[in-house]
């Protein structure tokens, strides 16, 4: 009787080495895939939802697009009181 001979050939070894290989590296990909999405949401989160009309005027003022006239004319339309 030979006991390490249980059926197996080495076509059926390599196979599962592969299947094996194949899991962990799916199970890693999928770690992965799993802290950049975290990650992304986090960016995502902590970014403005979108710019306000004070913010937008300030940028387009340092963009030299308005001038000093325009931009105080369009703060007094948004701040009317001030």
């Amino acid at each position: 009787m030979m006991w390490w001979n249980d059926g197996f050939g080495y076509g059926t070894w390599i196979v599962m080495t592969l299947a094996m290989v194949a899991f962990w590296a799916l199970v890693i990909l999928g770690l992965v895939a799993l802290i950049r999405d975290g990650r992304r949401r986090d960016a995502v989160r902590q970014s403005p939802r979108g710019s306000s009309a004070d913010q937008i005027l300030d940028e387009r003022f340092a963009r030299g697009e308005i001038d000093v006239e325009e931009y105080r004319a369009r703060k007094a339309v948004l701040h009317p009181g001030r």
